[in-house]
């Protein structure tokens, strides 16, 4: 074989043979081979690596290489186990980032692209890549070789490595051969197989050497061997039965078994005999070490059991078990072989799918089908493996879904009311059942059950009932909102997050469980770090506060007042007792901890100042900003010791190196640096990500850093090599903060995607997302007509209403993430939202149809407007540009581009000829619609500015901003005729009535406000929201506003009297869950339950 890949340049090579023969282990051997020289050959040559998911390619995407030549030999080798069963697109994209050396950021999302990029290396670098297990991806039964569905792109993924011409080889082991192989292959072909058989005699002798010393004649050797076809591992396994049960005779264990008691065709074969030897505790093991699928700890091991087993019991059939080759030991944790997992797999499925129909749940109720809790890519791999195959049999079994169904709810009723003990799992594998089967569980009963591993996450449950249950161990939505930073306590067990909801929350790592949340500020939180002894938070916000906490129960502790604009950053002195804080107001103070008092106040930044991070002597202080610079503190004197100036964008993220040598910086510009800081010396600048850098962190020994970027990815950067080692894919949306924990392992990120993900570096897996759901009510819009209102959510949709019954009348699907905007076309009958999965849709207002989406915006959308004409579309990005669309063909026709910041407002002027935007870098810009030009730019608030809107007549036009202030500008003097205070908190939204005369704006101070347009004075402000209004809407009818909110309602108020006239709220995710007398959740989880629906009576 290894003639076929170093001197014959085979393009493919499938290694085959049965379970235990040995494929593995000779693809290990010929990737060693390789990597010393290969084909008799010293190849060291120094790029040539044994790769593993933790390890760099020294392969960078260049231009194509000569042709290989015999003998040329590899630059790398990548080892793939597909026995976890990754889909085709997963692996093509793990191989892509390996291969381009972590420099692929927008993969292809199609199968074809991203062969068409892999074949692209192939060629450029001589490779050889080996997929081990590539049967768990073959369909089980008759139709040998055939593809699971779904996985049907391995075989494209193979016709094109054995018919395109490329440098490289992929090895791939398996039981059988992938259908439409055959056809490529040839003696004189570049694609080959190789049927293993087993082993010889002597070789054979050897492996029951290690079991002991054996009794037989040269003769009953061969009969041996020859009996289980030389299989290594079925030899391994005889072996120790021979030893244990036949006194180590191989004569007197064949005279036995002659009569076929021990017939062998097939490993399975032998396992089915082997595994009815087992005792019952023996076998459950065996079930469980194939459900965990990873290799687990003893604690790990017996926590499964429903009924505890003394550990003495469980080591001693654990022994067992290990002395008959069943089960494997590395180190301190327990495993099986692939075939092994197999075959207990199948007979777990077998064997509860017979307890299912015959009304026993032995099986059911003892082992978790799934584990809610486990690793994401584990839990996926159960649900794929175990749940789906077992669902297919009941249904094939039962007749139906509905059949199923019914079955599994008899189980329930009959175990109702019973002890732990008696149910064990059988409610929460009947709950993940349902749902991997799509079935509705609305008024599902799970009342007076214990329910365990149940994977509830994202999963509607209206009106469930779990009343007196006892929940363990299962997963739940949470009411994440839009998490704004991460940070791990400094002993590892914790996690606390912050963001838009104005909590703090704090997470057990380990199991995941939502221990506390923080309640206190009144806006944003946007930071949150422990102290050094785990023992005290530190959270800072939009409401400029910092705020203090207890780990332990949650209570603030103290509350430091003194900036003049919101606090974007807190860190702590490494003895704990000082803190320093950074705000907008461009100023950096530093905090007594014990008593609150500010020591200090640094000032010389000139912009917002965003980060600040203490030398870890403590002697430091350095923190960055929008003003493009890095300003180093001397922490006992004040002064600034330098500062730095090589970014050419806001520095968002600062942190030193754990041995004090070094400082990183990340910004806005797309880089980072590694500083010299004493020097003031820019070491290294670090590019790659394709968007803004928000967050930076050093691992423990300072060795790595890893950044997450606004192009939705995370990159991990060797800081010995400066090289990026790996990018982590899987957010939807911004990455705006990245931590290491402090044993290195694990990396925590949140991203705009509401979700909170925890990832294994070494192997670059997600071990564990936590959803947010939230339906608050963000953008709202009337039909012009007045009689429909639709409003946009969090939860990806959009709802049209009858305003004046409160009758939900559609939900509208499609967006992939959070809906920002949405706006009726003059005629009113198409409906356009925009969302942060950067598309905006056109929706058929009558049939709920979407019709068009318009692709072209890089990141989320902020307002959608349409032209008076109702021809023409303006939408308005973070990308910083406004896109102008034809309605009809969904062509872009012109972009705008200008401002400096992310855009957050656009409305056109009445007449169509003119258009304004707002955003983040607090100005306002009018553009003429028809050239595409920028006429003007109007400057005067203080801080963002959140909407822009005409006056019907088109003279005004109205701003709103984060400085708590509404303005009112003169067209076209473009002056500011006033200026209009009252509100407490930002101004998210204005609109003006129809007649023009009134004016009203919704804030984060939880209240709408109408105005005079004339005279500015505050005519009425409507109370009723309990938090921050995002939107606000004028009715035709001069008398009605509509208003959004983070509380998930929208509220019909009478614009004279205040008064709210209806209260529009959606379906939350768990409405009418009862949870009456549970245990099993802290109060927390419960809080967070009955924000989305649930009921505690």
């Amino acid at each position: 074989m290894a003639q076929w890949v170093m001197q014959e340049n085979c393009r493919l090579v499938t290694l085959l043979g049965m379970g235990g023969i040995g494929k593995t282990s000779l693809a290990v051997k010929l990737a060693k081979a390789v990597v010393e020289g290969g084909a008799g050959r010293k190849y060291n040559h120094p790029s040539t690596q044994l790769l593993r998911r933790n390890q760099l390619p020294p392969i960078a995407p260049t231009a194509p290489q000569k042709q290989a030549t015999p003998h040329s030999p590899m630059q790398a080798i990548i080892w793939r186990a597909l026995r976890n069963a990754p889909l085709a697109e997963e692996l093509l994209a793990d191989l892509l980032q390996v291969l381009s050396h972590q420099q692929e950021t927008d993969l292809p999302t199609h199968l074809e692209g991203r062969l068409t990029r892999l074949l692209h290396y192939l060629r450029a670098s001589r490779c050889l890549l080996i997929l081990d297990n590539a049967e768990s991806i073959l369909q089980a039964g008759d139709r040998s070789g055939r593809y699971r569905p779904g996985y049907e792109g391995y075989g494209q993924l193979l016709r094109c490595v054995a018919e395109t011409p490329h440098q490289s080889c992929l090895i791939l082991t398996s039981r059988e051969k992938p259908y439409g192989l055959s056809a490529f292959e040839g003696e004189a072909l570049p694609v080959r197989s190789l049927q293993l058989s087993g082993l010889p005699d002597t070789d054979g002798r050897e492996l029951f050497s290690d079991k002991g010393s054996f009794t037989a004649t040269a003769t009953e050797w061969q009969t041996l061997i020859t009996r289980y076809a030389g299989n290594p591992l079925a030899l391994k396994i005889v072996a120790s039965s021979i030893h244990d049960y036949f006194d180590s005779n191989i004569s007197y264990f064949l005279e036995t078994t002659k009569q076929g008691t021990f017939l062998f065709d097939d490993i399975r074969d032998l396992l089915h005999q082997q595994f009815q030897r087992l005792t019952k505790l023996e076998q459950s093991i065996m079930y469980w070490l194939a459900i965990d699928r990873e290799p687990v700890t003893l604690p790990e091991l017996q926590a499964d059991f429903v009924t505890p087993v003394p550990i003495r019991e469980l080591l001693e059939s654990l022994n067992s078990l290990q002395r008959r080759s069943l089960i494997e030991k590395n180190d301190t944790r327990f495993t099986q072989q692939p075939v092994v997992m197999e075959y207990g797999i199948n007979q777990l499925i077998e064997q509860v799918c017979r307890e299912l129909i015959d009304q026993n749940g032995d099986l059911f109720i003892s082992h978790a089908l799934i584990q809610a809790q486990a690793k994401d890519y584990v839990r996926e791999t159960q649900s794929s493996l175990i749940l789906q195959p077992l669902i297919d049999r009941l249904i094939a079994e039962l007749g139906s879904t509905a059949a199923m169904a019914a079955r599994l709810s008899q189980m329930l009723t009959q175990l109702r009311g019973k002890p732990a003990k008696a149910t064990g799992y059988a409610a929460g594998n009947a709950l993940n059942l349902l749902h991997q089967a799509g079935v509705d569980l609305t008024g599902f009963d799970a009342s007076y059950l214990t329910v365990w591993q149940a994977y509830l996450q994202g999963i509607p449950l209206h009106d469930v009932n779990l009343t007196g249950s006892n929940i363990s161990r299962c997963v739940f939505t949470e009411t994440l909102g839009n998490v704004l930073w991460a940070a791990f306590s400094p002993d590892g067990q914790l996690l606390a997050t912050c963001g838009t909801d104005c909590e703090v929350r704090v997470w057990e790592v380990a199991s995941g469980k939502l221990l506390l949340i923080c309640h206190g500020h009144a806006n944003w939180v946007r930071f949150v770090v422990f102290s050094p002894d785990s023992k005290t938070l530190a959270s800072c916000g939009a409401d400029r506060t910092v705020k203090l906490w207890t780990v332990q129960d949650g209570v603030c502790i103290k509350t430091l007042i003194g900036h003049e604009h919101e606090v974007f950053a807190v860190a702590f002195s490494a003895d704990g007792e000082t803190l320093a804080s950074v705000s907008g107001d461009q100023t950096v103070k530093l905090w007594d901890v014990r008593n609150g008092y500010c020591l200090k106040t640094f000032t010389g930044h000139t912009d917002w100042v965003r980060s600040v991070a203490f030398s870890p002597d403590g002697g430091t202080l350095a923190s960055s900003g929008a003003d493009h610079t890095i300003k180093l503190w001397d922490v006992k004197t004040g002064t600034c010791l330098r500062t730095l100036t090589e970014h050419t964008g806001w520095v968002r993220s600062i942190v030193f190196s754990p041995n004090g040598q070094y400082l990183a910086s990340a910004s806005s510009d797309r880089t980072i640096k590694l500083w010299s800081y004493h020097a003031g010396e820019c070491l290294k600048t670090y590019t790659g990500h394709q968007g803004s850098i928000y967050s930076i962190a050093f691992s423990a020994d300072g060795n790595l850093l890893v950044s997450g970027s606004g192009d939705r990815t995370v990159k991990l950067w060797d800081c010995n090599t400066n090289t990026c080692i790996r990018t982590l894919y899987g957010q939807t949306n911004e990455v705006c903060s990245v931590a290491f924990s402090s044993d290195q392992k694990t990396i925590a990120c949140v991203s705009l995607d509401q979700t909170l993900r925890l990832w294994n570096y070494h192997s670059g897996q997600c071990l564990r997302t936590w959803y947010g759901h939230t339906d608050w009510a963000l953008p709202v819009a009337f039909s012009p007509n007045g009689t429909l209102l639709a409003s946009g959510s969090n939860d990806k949709t959009v709802q049209l209403w009858d305003w004046q019954s409160g009758t939900y009348l559609k939900t509208l699907r499609g967006h992939t993430d959070l809906i920002y905007a949405v706006a009726f076309s003059p005629d009113g009958q198409t409906l356009a939202s925009g969302s942060t999965d950067c598309t905006v849709r056109l929706w058929n207002t009558t049939t709920g149809e979407c019709f068009q989406v318009l692709q072209g915006h890089t990141d989320w959308i902020d307002v959608v407007a349409f032209h008076p004409d109702g021809q023409r579309l303006a939408s308005g990005s973070a990308d910083c540009t406004v896109r102008l669309w034809d309605a009809q063909t969904g062509q872009c026709l012109k972009t705008l581009t200008g401002h400096t910041e992310k855009l957050l407002g656009t409305a056109f002027s009445p007449d169509g000829q003119h258009l304004a935007s707002c955003g983040v870098d607090q100005t306002i810009k009018l553009w003429d619609v028809e050239s595409g030009s920028c006429l003007k730019t109007l400057q005067g608030h203080g801080s963002r500015i959140w909407w822009v809107t005409f006056s019907p007549d088109g003279k005004l036009l109205a701003s709103c901003s984060t400085d708590e202030t509404i303005k009112l500008w003169a067209i076209p003097t473009e002056k500011c005729l006033k200026t209009l205070t009252g509100h407490t908190n930002w101004v998210f939204a204005v609109a003006f009535s129809p007649d023009g005369a009134q004016l009203a704006s919704a804030s984060h101070d939880q209240t709408i406000r109408i105005w005079d347009t004339q005279t500015g004075e505050c005519l009425q402000i409507c109370n009723g929201h309990n938090h921050l209004v995002s939107s606000v809407a004028f009715n035709q009818d001069n008398q009605t506003i509509a208003s959004g909110s983070q509380d998930q309602t929208v509220r019909i108020w009478n614009v004279k009297t205040g008064e709210c006239l209806q209260v529009l709220i959606a379906k939350r995710l768990y409405e009418g869950m009862k949870l009456t007398g549970i245990s099993g959740l802290t109060e927390a989880t419960i809080a967070t339950l009955q924000t989305l629906g649930a009921i505690v009576e």
